[in-house]
């Protein structure tokens, strides 16, 4: 296991580690630079269109150095170096967690035009507490910033070593990736022998139509190869090759044969005794997802199933509505994890889906009223100069228990804001007021009283449920304001007005009214008396009150271009 180095990129999203990966593929030979494309791991054509890294991506490089890290005692010429490349948004940290769990070593890379953010915190922290070595470096040397050896000092000062020992590199044209791979090799330890048993740590996995399951391993114990239970065994060159079988401290694939997704939990363990540390990820925000064709339910079901075999955080359950018909009611790590979800399954499984407001999980009291709701602790990383403006935040959100600290030239501003607050809009507000220099991070700590009502929205009488909102009172006016006025503009006339109501703690608290649409059926007469235009005005009366009655007994069908509109921020 001497010549096995095991380790991950991580950093904040957009700080270049998917450019990094890209150069180390170039280096050691593992991708043909004529076949080399930009941010070639990342696969998911979501990841391409926005730039981040979205699923965890494993491959082997061979590495040859020019140098004996065993003073000249021996020296190994081939060393086998497992990267796991990792997303840097917060929403997927549960990705990030468990590429941390099935390595020794972690590069530690910050942008030297942006400095450490606050997801650079946050991923030293949890590759600490997992015990890696850890490696710093700083990229886009390139650009010459003139912040750069401020940057320097501050990844020397987080990691407690000396600047000297902060590599510097342009991911984008190579420099310094070559003295990065070598210190990969000189400080990561190669992985330890652990006991007879064969046991792997499933770190992620795919569906396949022939090898059923595959599970994305780190071999923890022993050794597996084909035969039994076990398909096929391989490694990521990134593509998946098959070999004759993998050894304790490698990271491969192995083909399960088996196709009940239950049975291949990301994070469990093949073999006995289970690993320990084993947690399932805790969703936090809920949306209702409903295929736009209802015949598409068995569809949206399986692609469900196979989206949560390489995403553990995704959590679904069915449910069904007199509105949109049968659908799923999915948990998420996030806002931007529901957007790319709705994304992969309209482009991989060409599935249109119409869906709900996004949600939390609030507690409720026995007569079904809300009463809690789930609160979140949040750190800001921004400049002095701004400290003002993020401040100001609170006259948009619920922002509370404020503290500040100096970290380096900036600050960290500490706060605790409800779920719902934060999934709002809270991300595109925090940038906009700080120029896009202020980041955050936050997590879920505890449930807090608050003052919430059930906000609910009527068309021509008859509720709509997938408009149903949980709001702060204060709140309730202005969002139920701004919705009915929405819809107003947004509902197809019809022969007879429509009422469009919003009700809130057993009131009315706004309405709006669709106009009906007119149609001159006397038009054509001209002259004579008044009585055959009073005939075609009454019959005309008749109808629409027909027409009325039939839509207050059937059920309301609101096109999903409306919901899509509505969800628009």
């Amino acid at each position: 296991m001497n010549n096995i180095r095991n380790f991950c990129i991580i950093a904040h999203i957009d700080h270049g580690k998917s450019t990094l990966a890209d150069r180390f593929l170039e280096i050691t030979g593992t991708v043909d630079k004529r076949h080399l494309k930009p941010q070639y791991l990342d696969q998911l054509e979501s990841e391409r269109e926005r730039g981040i890294t979205i699923k965890m991506a494993p491959v082997r490089m061979v590495y040859h150095p020019k140098f004996s890290i065993f003073n000249d005692q021996f020296s190994i010429k081939e060393y086998i170096l497992n990267l796991i490349d990792t997303p840097g948004h917060n929403d997927f940290k549960y990705e990030v967690s468990r590429a941390l769990a099935a390595v020794e070593g972690a590069v530690l890379l910050v942008d030297a035009t942006q400095g450490i953010q606050a997801q650079t915190l946050a991923n030293f922290e949890n590759a600490r507490k997992a015990g890696l070595t850890i490696i710093g470096a700083v990229n886009k040397i390139d650009l010459q910033p003139p912040q750069l050896e401020s940057v320097v000092k501050d990844i020397a000062g987080l990691l407690n070593v000396k600047p000297e020992e902060i590599l510097r590199v342009s991911a984008k044209n190579g420099q310094g990736v070559n003295q990065l791979l070598e210190a990969i090799v000189k400080k990561i330890p190669p992985p330890k022998a652990g006991i007879p048993n064969s046991r792997a740590l499933i770190f992620d996995s795919l569906y396949d139509d022939h090898k059923g399951i595959i599970a994305f391993v780190r071999i923890i114990d022993g050794e597996f190869k084909a035969g039994g239970k076990i398909k096929e065994v391989g490694y990521f060159a990134p593509q998946l090759i098959t070999c004759d079988k993998l050894t304790e401290g490698e990271i491969g694939w192995i083909a399960t044969g088996t196709k009940e997704s239950d049975q291949i939990k990301i994070g469990g363990t093949i073999g006995q005794p289970p690993l320990p540390g084993f947690q399932e990820p805790q969703s936090v925000v809920f949306v209702s997802f409903y295929p736009e064709n209802p015949d598409e339910y068995e569809n949206l079901k399986k692609a469900l199933a196979k989206l949560r075999l390489n995403d553990a955080s995704l959590t679904f359950t069915p449910e069904s509505s007199e509105v949109l018909g049968r659908g799923f009611k999915i948990g998420f790590l996030g806002q931007l994890h529901f957007e790319i979800t709705a994304e992969r399954l309209a482009k991989e499984f060409n599935i249109q889906t119409v869906h709900s407001f996004p949600s939390v999980a609030y507690k409720f009291d026995k007569n079904g009223q809300p009463t809690e709701e789930p609160m979140t602790k949040i750190e800001i990383l921004a400049p002095p100069k701004y400290l003002g403006s993020i401040l100001a935040l609170k006259e948009f959100f619920r922002l509370g228990n404020i503290e500040t600290r100096t970290f380096g030239e900036r600050l960290i501003i500490t706060a605790q804001l409800p779920l719902a607050d934060l999934i709002s809009d809270f991300d595109d507000k925090l940038k906009s007021v700080s120029e896009g220099y202020a980041s955050f991070i936050y997590e879920v700590i505890s449930y807090k009283l608050s003052a919430l009502e059930k906000m609910e929205i009527l068309v021509a009488g008859r509720v709509v449920p997938g408009l149903n909102r949980i709001l702060p009172k204060e709140r309730v006016q202005r969002e139920a304001r701004q919705t009915v006025e929405r819809l107003k503009e947004l509902l197809p006339r019809q022969p007879y007005a429509q009422a469009v109501q919003a009700s809130a703690g057993g009131r009315i608290v706004a309405r709006e009214t669709v106009p009906a649409l007119r149609k001159d059926v006397t038009g054509y007469l001209y002259g004579g008396d008044r009585t055959r235009k009073m005939k075609l005005w009454k019959k005309q009366q008749r109808g629409k009150a027909k027409l009325k009655a039939l839509a207050e007994k059937s059920t309301i069908k609101l096109p999903a271009a409306i919901f899509r509109e509505l969800l628009k921020k």
